[in-house]
């Protein structure tokens, strides 16, 4: 299991496990989170507090899930990055793709 799901009164927060969100955990990742889309999740908070790299392979299947998401009228908005994180999201123009907020509190807050 890659992610934690904590469900909130319309909205699910999956909080990422791994602290290399890598190759190795992208497959499973995605699935789970599609899996939360088809269970009828429409406000998908993915947390990334305890993630400390990100690698190509992953942002790839968060992507992938980001357009599963849209296709099925859902929406994913990204928490907690890293600073070293929230510039490779900036860098590779992904933060004009999600939307980010600080804090897990903050992303719920926004609904």
């Amino acid at each position: 299991m890659t992610i934690i799901a904590d469900v909130h009164s319309n909205a699910v927060v999956a909080n990422i496990q791994p602290a290399e969100a890598n190759l190795t955990v992208a497959d499973s990742f995605k699935t789970e989170l599609n899996t939360l889309v088809d269970e009828g999740y429409k406000y998908l908070v993915v947390s990334f507090d305890n993630v400390v790299y990100v690698d190509s392979s992953f942002l790839g299947a968060l992507v992938s899930s980001l357009k599963y998401a849209i296709s099925n009228k859902a929406e994913i908005v990204l928490s907690g990055l890293n600073k070293d994180i929230q510039n490779l999201f900036g860098l590779i123009r992904l933060d004009k793709a999600f939307k980010i907020y600080p804090t897990t509190t903050a992303a719920l807050s926004a609904l």
